[in-house]
C-alpha cells in the first residue's frame, strides 16, 4: 500500500524540502526570529507581569522563561531542518496521518487568531499615531475600516511574493537594523525616566501576589511556545540543523527578553491611566520608534499566515500554499473588522495548554538520538495521541489546583519523558 507521502506527491507540506530551497544561513535564522520576537503584543504581555509580581521576580521570570521557551523553539527548528519537514509533517510523523489533522486544524485556528490580533494591534497603533501626532480621528467606524483594510492589503501583497526572498533580502538586510535601533532608543528613553524616578525603588517593588513567579514564567514561555507550530516551516529551509538551532535560539531569546522587559519598564514609569502605545508615543522620538516597530509587526502577521497556509495545504493540497495564504489573509482582515480582540492573556495560556504537551510528545519521540522521519505507517499513533490529551488535562489541572508550581514546565517534562520512554524502537 502506498504511504501517505507517496500518495500525495503534490503535497509540499508533507514532503521534505528540496536541497535547492535550503538557503537560510545562521544569520537569516537569527534575523527572522529576532524580528518575529519583536512586537507591541510582546510588550503588552510584559506589562501584564507588573504589579502581579515584583520587579525582581518579573526580571527572573522573563530571562528564564525566554531562555527555556526559545530553547524549545530552537530544538524544534533543528528537527525541521534535519528532516526537511514542515510542522504539519512532524505532526504526521508523530501522531499518524489521520490523527495529525486535529493538531494541524488547531494550529490553523490559532494562526487565524494570531493574525487577527496582529491586524488589530497594527490598526490601533496607527490610530494612536494619527491622533497623537497629526490630529486625525481614526478610531471611529470609518477609520477602523480604512486602517484595517490598509494593513490587510499590505499583508496580502506580501503573501503574493516569495517567503525566502522576504526573509533574506528584506528582513535580514533592512528590517532588522531599523528595529534594533528603535528598541535601543526606547530603552534609552524609558531607562532614563526610570533612573530619574529611582532604580532601587523600582527593583525592590513587591508584587500584589496575584501571580507566582512560576505562573509569570508560564506567561513568558507562552509567547515562544505559540511559535512552536510554525518554526519548522521556516527552519526546513536552513542549510544545517546546528545553525538553525543556534540562530533561532539566540534571535528569539534576545528579542523576547528585550520586549518583555521593555513592557515592564514602560508600564513602571508611565502614567497610571496611559496605554502602552500612548506611553511610547509620549517618549522623545517615540513616533519614529513606534512607527518602525509597527511596520515590523507586519512580518509577525505574515509569519502566521504563511505557516497557516502551509498547514492548510497539508490538508487540501489542491490549493497551493500561495492560494491558501491569500485566502487566509482576506479572512483575517474580515475578522479584524468584526471581532473584539483585546484579551490576550487567556488566549495565550489556552494555546500554551495545547501546544506545550503537543511538542513535548514530538520532542520526546523525535528530538533525541537518531530518529526516523519516515512517512507514518499508521493512521493514528494511539500512544502519542493519548499522551498529548493527557498533557492538556495535566496543564489545566495544575493551573486550577497548583498554580504556584506553574503549568508549562511540569507538563512539558511529563509528556517529554513519557514520549521518550514509549517512542517506537528503531530497527
Amino acid at each position: 500500500m502506498a504511504n501517505t507521502y507517496a500518495s500525495t506527491a503534490d503535497n509540499k507540506a508533507l514532503t521534505p524540502v528540496a536541497d535547492i530551497d535550503r538557503v537560510f544561513s545562521w544569520h537569516q535564522h537569527a534575523s527572522l526570529w529576532f524580528s518575529l520576537g519583536v512586537g507591541l503584543l510582546v510588550m503588552q504581555i510584559g506589562a501584564y507581569l507588573v504589579p502581579a509580581v515584583g520587579s525582581r521576580d518579573a526580571a527572573i521570570a522573563i530571562v528564564l522563561g525566554s531562555l527555556i521557551g526559545s530553547g524549545l523553539l530552537a530544538w524544534t527548528a533543528k528537527l525541521g531542518c534535519d528532516s526537511g519537514l514542515t510542522s504539519a509533517g512532524l505532526m504526521h510523523t508523530t501522531y499518524g496521518s489521520y490523527f495529525a489533522r486535529l493538531p494541524v486544524l488547531l494550529n490553523i485556528a490559532q494562526l487565524i487568531g494570531w493574525t487577527t490580533f496582529e491586524l488589530v494591534i497594527m490598526r490601533d497603533g496607527t490610530a494612536a499615531i494619527g491622533k497623537q501626532s497629526f490630529g486625525l480621528v481614526l478610531d471611529g467606524p470609518g477609520g477602523i475600516v480604512f486602517t484595517t483594510l490598509l494593513w490587510g492589503a499590505v499583508l496580502t501583497l506580501l503573501l503574493a511574493g516569495s517567503m525566502t526572498t522576504l526573509v533574506r533580502k528584506i528582513i535580514s538586510r533592512f528590517g532588522l537594523p531599523l528595529v534594533i535601533a528603535s528598541l535601543m532608543w526606547l530603552t534609552w528613553q524609558f531607562g532614563g525616566q526610570l533612573q530619574t524616578q529611582g532604580f532601587d525603588t523600582f527593583w525592590t517593588r513587591p508584587g500584589d501576589g496575584s501571580m507566582s513567579m512560576l505562573s509569570a514564567m508560564d506567561l513568558v514561555i507562552a509567547m515562544p511556545v505559540s511559535w512552536l507550530p510554525l518554526v519548522a516551516d521556516y527552519a526546513r529551509h536552513g542549510r544545517s540543523g546546528r545553525s538553525a538551532m543556534s540562530g533561532t535560539w539566540l534571535g528569539y531569546a534576545v528579542a523576547n527578553i528585550w520586549c518583555y522587559a521593555l513592557g515592564v519598564l514602560v508600564v513602571s514609569v508611565a502614567q497610571p491611566d496611559a496605554s502602552l502605545v500612548s506611553a511610547l508615543l509620549l517618549a522623545q522620538g517615540g513616533l519614529i520608534a513606534l512607527s518602525l516597530i509597527l511596520v515590523d509587526e507586519i512580518d509577525n502577521a505574515y509569519g502566521d499566515v504563511y505557516s497557516g497556509s502551509v498547514s492548510a495545504h497539508s490538508i487540501k493540497p489542491s490549493w497551493s500554499i500561495r492560494q491558501w495564504g491569500l485566502g487566509l489573509a482576506v479572512l483575517c482582515t474580515g475578522l479584524a473588522l468584526v471581532l473584539p480582540m483585546h484579551s490576550l492573556e487567556p488566549f495565550l495560556l489556552l494555546l500554551s495548554s495545547v501546544f506545550v504537551p503537543l511538542y513535548g510528545v514530538i520532542l520526546g519521540q523525535l528530538g533525541v538520538g537518531q530518529p526516523s522521519f519516515a512517512p507514518p505507517q499508521r493512521k493514528i499513533d494511539l500512544t502519542a495521541a493519548m499522551l498529548w490529551l493527557a498533557g492538556i488535562a495535566t496543564y489545566h489541572a495544575l493551573a486550577k489546583w497548583a498554580p504556584q508550581w506553574g503549568s508549562a514546565l511540569p507538563t512539558l517534562a511529563l509528556t517529554f519523558t513519557l514520549a521518550w520512554l514509549t517512542r517506537p524502537k528503531q530497527a
